[in-house]
């Protein structure tokens, strides 16, 4: 079975609001996103992994108008556009795996992804997300990540992950990127576990 097989599966068998990352509002995320855009709404964002969450309509709310949401499931991407309806058209659509999607060089201020990036347990993949985000990040933009953190979970969605603390997270990204800025938060799960994430935040050089 196929990444993207895998994950249309998911998300044809499990509500938004069953699968262990869901959250109701995504404030962290939002927060950062405010705070590294200076609350420019017309700053260009992309959500990695953005399967079903909600962070685009919160942004879209919030006034946000240059956004783009990348999922490698063709059905998370199909239900999000129905959740949204008319307003769908106001985001731009990739359906495609980070690792070897097509994204126009320079375009965005900011890439969000909250929880893709510690499913990369190899390191060519790990090298591959970083060369796009590199190149599709504008110099001077940011990267606003968020994975397991080092007590974090030893895998996700009955797949292996790779755990970070922010010495580590800047160590993969430095090439490119600098950290600014990070934090540890607990998430809680619809049944109840807690998981700990690491946030980050890195410039681009």
């Amino acid at each position: 079975m196929s990444n993207q097989q895998y994950w249309d599966e998911v998300y044809e068998t499990k509500a938004r609001d069953a699968v262990s990352w869901y959250a109701p509002r995504f404030s962290t995320s939002v927060s950062l996103i405010q705070r590294v855009t200076a609350a420019n709404k017309s700053a260009p964002i992309i959500d990695i992994g953005a399967g079903q969450a909600t962070l685009v309509d919160e942004l879209l709310a919030d006034g946000f108008s240059d956004l783009s949401a990348l999922d490698i499931s063709g059905e998370a991407i199909a239900k999000s556009k129905h959740r949204l309806g008319p307003a769908h058209e106001r985001v731009g659509w990739y359906c495609a795996d980070i690792t070897t999607a097509s994204l126009p060089a320079n375009r965005f201020d900011v890439w969000h992804d909250r929880a893709v990036f510690h499913f990369l347990t190899l390191a060519p993949h790990r090298e591959c997300y970083v060369a796009q985000a590199r190149d599709a990040v504008r110099p001077g933009g940011h990267v606003v990540l968020a994975t397991f953190g080092p007590d974090g979970p030893l895998q996700c969605s009955g797949l292996p992950v790779v755990r970070y603390d922010s010495t580590q997270l800047a160590a993969v990204f430095k090439d490119a990127f600098e950290l600014t800025d990070s934090a540890l938060e607990n998430h809680t799960t619809p049944a109840g576990k807690t998981q700990q994430f690491l946030y980050a935040v890195l410039r681009r050089l």
